[in-house]
Protein backbone atom coordinates (compact mmCIF):
# COMPACT_ATOMS: atom_id res chain seq x y z
CA UNK A 1 0.00 0.00 0.00
CA UNK A 2 3.24 2.08 0.56
CA UNK A 3 3.03 5.00 -2.30
CA UNK A 4 -0.94 4.98 -2.81
CA UNK A 5 -2.74 8.08 -2.47
CA UNK A 6 -5.28 8.38 0.43
CA UNK A 7 -7.35 10.93 1.03
CA UNK A 8 -8.45 11.79 4.42
CA UNK A 9 -11.96 11.25 5.82
CA UNK A 10 -12.88 11.11 9.27
CA UNK A 11 -15.55 8.53 8.53
CA UNK A 12 -13.03 5.61 7.77
CA UNK A 13 -12.89 4.80 11.16
CA UNK A 14 -10.59 1.55 10.43
CA UNK A 15 -8.60 1.23 7.11
CA UNK A 16 -5.60 -0.81 6.08
CA UNK A 17 -3.25 1.29 8.68
CA UNK A 18 -3.68 -1.29 11.58
CA UNK A 19 -4.28 -4.40 9.66
CA UNK A 20 -7.58 -4.97 10.89
CA UNK A 21 -9.52 -7.47 9.07
CA UNK A 22 -12.39 -5.36 7.77
CA UNK A 23 -12.75 -1.55 6.61
CA UNK A 24 -15.15 -0.16 8.87
CA UNK A 25 -16.91 3.39 7.27
CA UNK A 26 -19.15 5.72 9.77
CA UNK A 27 -22.35 6.53 7.81
CA UNK A 28 -24.10 8.08 11.33
CA UNK A 29 -23.91 7.51 14.71
CA UNK A 30 -25.91 4.44 14.74
CA UNK A 31 -24.60 2.95 11.90
CA UNK A 32 -21.50 2.03 10.37
CA UNK A 33 -20.60 -0.15 6.69
CA UNK A 34 -18.12 -3.18 7.27
CA UNK A 35 -16.48 -4.34 3.99
CA UNK A 36 -14.18 -6.77 3.26
CA UNK A 37 -13.21 -8.96 0.41
CA UNK A 38 -11.49 -12.61 -0.22
CA UNK A 39 -11.08 -15.55 -2.08
CA UNK A 40 -8.63 -19.14 -2.78
CA UNK A 41 -7.80 -21.77 -4.94
CA UNK A 42 -9.69 -24.99 -4.15
CA UNK A 43 -8.22 -26.61 -0.94
CA UNK A 44 -10.71 -29.42 -1.39
CA UNK A 45 -11.72 -31.91 -3.76
CA UNK A 46 -15.97 -31.41 -3.25
CA UNK A 47 -17.10 -28.13 -5.29
CA UNK A 48 -19.47 -27.87 -3.17
CA UNK A 49 -17.60 -27.81 0.09
CA UNK A 50 -14.85 -25.80 -1.74
CA UNK A 51 -17.53 -23.15 -2.36
CA UNK A 52 -19.13 -23.22 1.72
CA UNK A 53 -15.86 -23.00 2.98
CA UNK A 54 -14.44 -20.04 0.81
CA UNK A 55 -17.80 -18.31 2.13
CA UNK A 56 -17.46 -18.68 5.50
CA UNK A 57 -14.00 -17.43 5.13
CA UNK A 58 -15.13 -14.39 3.47
CA UNK A 59 -18.03 -13.58 5.36
CA UNK A 60 -15.69 -13.83 8.80
CA UNK A 61 -13.79 -11.06 8.73
CA UNK A 62 -17.36 -9.37 8.99
CA UNK A 63 -18.30 -11.28 11.98
CA UNK A 64 -14.55 -10.62 13.37
CA UNK A 65 -15.35 -6.96 13.34
CA UNK A 66 -18.65 -7.40 15.47
CA UNK A 67 -20.90 -7.05 12.02
CA UNK A 68 -23.58 -8.57 10.60
CA UNK A 69 -22.81 -9.11 6.91
CA UNK A 70 -25.75 -8.21 4.60
CA UNK A 71 -25.04 -8.18 1.42
CA UNK A 72 -22.91 -10.51 -0.83
CA UNK A 73 -20.88 -10.83 -4.04
CA UNK A 74 -19.46 -13.52 -5.73
CA UNK A 75 -15.95 -13.33 -7.03
CA UNK A 76 -15.34 -15.66 -9.73
CA UNK A 77 -12.64 -16.55 -12.00
CA UNK A 78 -11.85 -20.14 -13.52
CA UNK A 79 -10.40 -21.82 -16.49
CA UNK A 80 -13.94 -22.68 -18.25
CA UNK A 81 -11.71 -25.17 -20.67
CA UNK A 82 -10.57 -27.26 -17.84
CA UNK A 83 -13.77 -27.05 -14.92
CA UNK A 84 -17.11 -27.35 -16.08
CA UNK A 85 -20.38 -25.61 -16.02
CA UNK A 86 -21.52 -28.03 -13.55
CA UNK A 87 -18.87 -27.86 -11.33
CA UNK A 88 -18.59 -24.52 -11.48
CA UNK A 89 -22.46 -24.12 -10.40
CA UNK A 90 -21.37 -26.16 -7.49
CA UNK A 91 -19.36 -24.09 -6.03
CA UNK A 92 -21.75 -21.11 -6.22
CA UNK A 93 -23.74 -23.17 -5.08
CA UNK A 94 -22.18 -23.99 -1.42
CA UNK A 95 -21.46 -20.37 -1.34
CA UNK A 96 -24.98 -19.31 -1.58
CA UNK A 97 -25.82 -21.76 1.03
CA UNK A 98 -23.40 -20.23 3.48
CA UNK A 99 -24.13 -17.25 2.61
CA UNK A 100 -28.29 -17.60 2.73
CA UNK A 101 -27.23 -19.47 6.50
CA UNK A 102 -25.73 -15.99 7.47
CA UNK A 103 -29.00 -14.31 6.61
CA UNK A 104 -27.12 -12.34 3.92
CA UNK A 105 -28.65 -11.13 0.95
CA UNK A 106 -26.40 -12.23 -2.22
CA UNK A 107 -26.70 -9.46 -4.30
CA UNK A 108 -24.65 -10.43 -7.21
CA UNK A 109 -20.68 -10.79 -8.71
CA UNK A 110 -18.47 -10.75 -11.52
CA UNK A 111 -16.33 -13.50 -13.03
CA UNK A 112 -13.26 -13.82 -15.51
CA UNK A 113 -11.32 -16.39 -17.18
CA UNK A 114 -7.94 -17.73 -15.09
CA UNK A 115 -5.84 -20.25 -15.66
CA UNK A 116 -6.42 -21.57 -12.03
CA UNK A 117 -10.14 -21.95 -10.16
CA UNK A 118 -10.67 -18.87 -7.57
CA UNK A 119 -13.72 -18.32 -5.77
CA UNK A 120 -14.90 -16.06 -2.74
CA UNK A 121 -16.85 -12.89 -1.79
CA UNK A 122 -17.07 -9.14 -1.29
CA UNK A 123 -19.16 -8.68 1.46
CA UNK A 124 -20.60 -6.25 3.10
CA UNK A 125 -21.97 -5.41 6.87
CA UNK A 126 -23.47 -3.10 9.03
CA UNK A 127 -22.65 -2.58 12.96
CA UNK A 128 -22.53 -0.06 15.59
CA UNK A 129 -19.59 2.06 15.22
CA UNK A 130 -19.28 2.40 19.26
CA UNK A 131 -19.66 -1.48 18.88
CA UNK A 132 -16.30 -2.19 17.13
CA UNK A 133 -14.10 -5.03 17.52
CA UNK A 134 -10.31 -4.20 16.16
CA UNK A 135 -6.98 -4.88 17.22
CA UNK A 136 -6.39 -2.02 19.17
CA UNK A 137 -8.62 -2.12 22.35
CA UNK A 138 -7.33 -4.88 24.21
CA UNK A 139 -5.47 -4.12 27.93
CA UNK A 140 -3.07 -5.81 30.26
CA UNK A 141 -4.35 -8.27 32.11
CA UNK A 142 -7.34 -9.38 29.14
CA UNK A 143 -8.07 -13.07 28.51
CA UNK A 144 -7.37 -14.30 25.25
CA UNK A 145 -10.39 -16.94 23.83
CA UNK A 146 -9.79 -19.05 21.03
CA UNK A 147 -12.83 -20.38 19.08
CA UNK A 148 -11.75 -23.24 16.92
CA UNK A 149 -8.58 -25.97 16.82
CA UNK A 150 -5.51 -25.65 14.95
CA UNK A 151 -3.99 -27.17 12.29
CA UNK A 152 -6.39 -26.67 8.47
CA UNK A 153 -2.64 -25.79 6.57
CA UNK A 154 -1.40 -28.74 8.09
CA UNK A 155 -4.38 -30.91 7.27
CA UNK A 156 -5.04 -29.44 3.54
CA UNK A 157 -1.44 -30.27 2.78
CA UNK A 158 -1.84 -33.76 4.25
CA UNK A 159 -4.85 -34.35 2.33
CA UNK A 160 -3.38 -32.94 -1.15
CA UNK A 161 -0.45 -35.71 -0.42
CA UNK A 162 -3.06 -38.84 0.33
CA UNK A 163 -2.18 -39.38 3.52
CA UNK A 164 -5.34 -37.77 6.08
CA UNK A 165 -7.84 -39.56 6.76
CA UNK A 166 -11.59 -39.51 5.35
CA UNK A 167 -13.27 -38.71 8.90
CA UNK A 168 -10.29 -36.51 9.73
CA UNK A 169 -10.59 -34.10 6.30
CA UNK A 170 -14.60 -34.21 6.76
CA UNK A 171 -13.94 -32.81 10.29
CA UNK A 172 -11.80 -30.44 9.35
CA UNK A 173 -13.69 -29.16 6.53
CA UNK A 174 -16.72 -28.79 8.46
CA UNK A 175 -14.84 -26.77 10.94
CA UNK A 176 -13.50 -24.39 8.24
CA UNK A 177 -16.95 -24.34 6.24
CA UNK A 178 -18.31 -22.56 9.99
CA UNK A 179 -19.55 -19.51 10.28
CA UNK A 180 -18.40 -17.33 13.13
CA UNK A 181 -21.72 -15.73 14.05
CA UNK A 182 -20.51 -15.15 17.87
CA UNK A 183 -18.52 -12.23 16.91
CA UNK A 184 -21.60 -9.95 16.45
CA UNK A 185 -23.20 -11.02 19.74
CA UNK A 186 -20.11 -10.76 21.94
CA UNK A 187 -19.64 -6.71 20.12
CA UNK A 188 -23.59 -6.13 20.72
CA UNK A 189 -22.82 -6.65 24.58
CA UNK A 190 -19.75 -5.49 24.82
CA UNK A 191 -17.90 -8.32 26.15
CA UNK A 192 -14.94 -7.98 23.96
CA UNK A 193 -11.92 -5.52 23.85
CA UNK A 194 -10.40 -6.46 20.86
CA UNK A 195 -10.08 -9.66 18.69
CA UNK A 196 -9.56 -10.96 15.39
CA UNK A 197 -10.24 -14.18 13.12
CA UNK A 198 -7.24 -16.28 12.75
CA UNK A 199 -6.59 -16.99 8.88
CA UNK A 200 -3.56 -16.91 6.99
CA UNK A 201 -0.99 -15.28 9.31
CA UNK A 202 -1.33 -18.08 11.18
CA UNK A 203 -2.39 -17.20 15.42
CA UNK A 204 1.16 -16.25 16.07
CA UNK A 205 1.02 -13.27 13.10
CA UNK A 206 -2.96 -12.62 13.64
CA UNK A 207 -1.94 -12.08 17.64
CA UNK A 208 1.21 -10.13 17.05
CA UNK A 209 -0.57 -7.20 15.27
CA UNK A 210 -3.49 -7.19 18.17
CA UNK A 211 -0.22 -6.69 20.43
CA UNK A 212 1.04 -4.03 18.48
CA UNK A 213 -2.18 -1.88 18.13
CA UNK A 214 -2.90 -2.78 21.30
CA UNK A 215 0.53 -1.86 22.74
CA UNK A 216 0.71 -4.78 24.93
CA UNK A 217 2.30 -8.42 24.99
CA UNK A 218 0.58 -12.26 24.92
CA UNK A 219 1.69 -14.90 27.11
CA UNK A 220 0.32 -18.08 25.99
CA UNK A 221 -0.05 -21.35 27.20
CA UNK A 222 0.96 -23.81 24.43
CA UNK A 223 -0.30 -26.91 26.26
CA UNK A 224 -4.33 -24.97 26.35
CA UNK A 225 -4.04 -24.30 22.78
CA UNK A 226 -6.46 -26.71 20.67
CA UNK A 227 -5.16 -28.54 17.35
CA UNK A 228 -8.01 -30.08 15.63
CA UNK A 229 -6.41 -33.89 15.92
CA UNK A 230 -3.52 -35.66 17.39
CA UNK A 231 -2.38 -36.55 13.95
CA UNK A 232 -1.73 -33.08 13.21
CA UNK A 233 1.53 -32.95 14.82
CA UNK A 234 2.59 -36.20 12.96
CA UNK A 235 1.71 -34.32 9.10
CA UNK A 236 4.28 -32.07 10.69
CA UNK A 237 6.83 -34.75 11.24
CA UNK A 238 6.46 -36.03 8.11
CA UNK A 239 6.45 -32.74 6.68
CA UNK A 240 3.15 -31.91 5.77
CA UNK A 241 3.63 -27.62 5.93
CA UNK A 242 2.29 -25.32 3.73
CA UNK A 243 4.65 -22.68 2.34
CA UNK A 244 2.85 -20.07 3.69
CA UNK A 245 2.89 -21.44 7.32
CA UNK A 246 6.77 -22.17 7.28
CA UNK A 247 6.73 -18.41 5.81
CA UNK A 248 4.77 -17.41 9.04
CA UNK A 249 7.15 -18.81 11.53
CA UNK A 250 10.36 -17.31 9.97
CA UNK A 251 8.44 -14.17 10.32
CA UNK A 252 7.15 -15.19 13.94
CA UNK A 253 11.12 -15.86 15.36
CA UNK A 254 11.34 -12.09 14.81
CA UNK A 255 8.55 -11.39 17.97
CA UNK A 256 8.36 -14.35 19.38
CA UNK A 257 9.98 -15.98 22.32
CA UNK A 258 9.35 -19.95 22.84
CA UNK A 259 10.15 -21.89 26.18
CA UNK A 260 13.01 -24.22 25.85
CA UNK A 261 10.23 -27.28 26.57
CA UNK A 262 7.92 -26.11 23.51
CA UNK A 263 8.45 -28.55 21.13
CA UNK A 264 9.71 -27.52 17.72
CA UNK A 265 6.36 -29.17 15.97
CA UNK A 266 4.17 -27.28 18.45
CA UNK A 267 6.30 -23.58 17.01
CA UNK A 268 4.73 -24.55 13.63
CA UNK A 269 1.41 -25.08 14.87
CA UNK A 270 0.91 -21.64 15.92
CA UNK A 271 2.04 -20.24 13.07
CA UNK A 272 -0.06 -22.36 11.05
CA UNK A 273 -2.04 -20.36 7.91
CA UNK A 274 -5.42 -20.87 8.44
CA UNK A 275 -8.26 -21.12 6.53
CA UNK A 276 -12.02 -19.73 8.06
CA UNK A 277 -10.30 -19.93 11.35
CA UNK A 278 -11.38 -19.03 14.47
CA UNK A 279 -12.00 -16.00 16.64
CA UNK A 280 -9.40 -14.53 18.45
CA UNK A 281 -10.67 -12.66 21.47
CA UNK A 282 -9.53 -10.53 24.30
CA UNK A 283 -12.00 -10.36 27.22
CA UNK A 284 -11.76 -8.68 30.78
CA UNK A 285 -11.44 -11.37 33.31
CA UNK A 286 -14.79 -10.31 35.05
CA UNK A 287 -16.38 -10.21 31.20
CA UNK A 288 -14.68 -14.42 30.83
CA UNK A 289 -17.67 -16.21 31.85
CA UNK A 290 -20.35 -14.33 30.67
CA UNK A 291 -18.42 -14.42 27.27
CA UNK A 292 -18.12 -17.85 26.77
CA UNK A 293 -21.79 -18.71 27.45
CA UNK A 294 -22.17 -16.00 24.51
CA UNK A 295 -19.92 -17.60 22.33
CA UNK A 296 -20.94 -21.29 22.99
CA UNK A 297 -24.37 -20.14 23.04
CA UNK A 298 -24.50 -18.81 19.53
CA UNK A 299 -22.63 -21.51 17.95
CA UNK A 300 -18.81 -21.47 18.63
CA UNK A 301 -17.16 -24.44 18.49
CA UNK A 302 -15.04 -23.82 21.73
CA UNK A 303 -14.28 -21.02 23.68
CA UNK A 304 -11.01 -22.36 24.85
CA UNK A 305 -8.89 -19.70 27.25
CA UNK A 306 -5.19 -19.49 25.34
CA UNK A 307 -3.62 -17.26 27.28
CA UNK A 308 -3.48 -13.85 28.67
CA UNK A 309 -2.33 -10.34 27.81
CA UNK A 310 0.17 -8.50 29.89
CA UNK A 311 2.09 -5.08 29.69
CA UNK A 312 4.66 -4.62 26.09
CA UNK A 313 7.95 -6.81 26.45
CA UNK A 314 10.83 -7.40 24.91
CA UNK A 315 8.57 -9.93 22.76
CA UNK A 316 5.68 -9.59 21.81
CA UNK A 317 4.35 -13.24 22.14
CA UNK A 318 5.57 -15.37 24.94
CA UNK A 319 4.91 -18.73 24.32
CA UNK A 320 5.33 -20.92 27.66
Amino acid sequence: MRGLTHISDPNLLIGSASSDDAAVYRINDETALVQTLDFFTPIVDDPYLFGQIAAANSLSDVYAMGGQPITAMNIVAMPTDDVSLDVINQILKGGADKVAEAQCSLAGGHTVQNPEPLYGLSVTGTLNPNQVISNAGAQAGDILLLTKALGTGIISTAIKRGICAEDLEKKASLQMASLNIPGAALASRGLTRAGTDVTGFGLLGHLSHLCRESKVSAHLNSSAIPSIAPEVIDFIKKGCVPGGSRENLRLAMEFTSFAAGVEEEIHTLLADAQTSGGLLLAVKPQDLEQAKDILLTHGAAMATEIGLLAPPEEHAVIVT
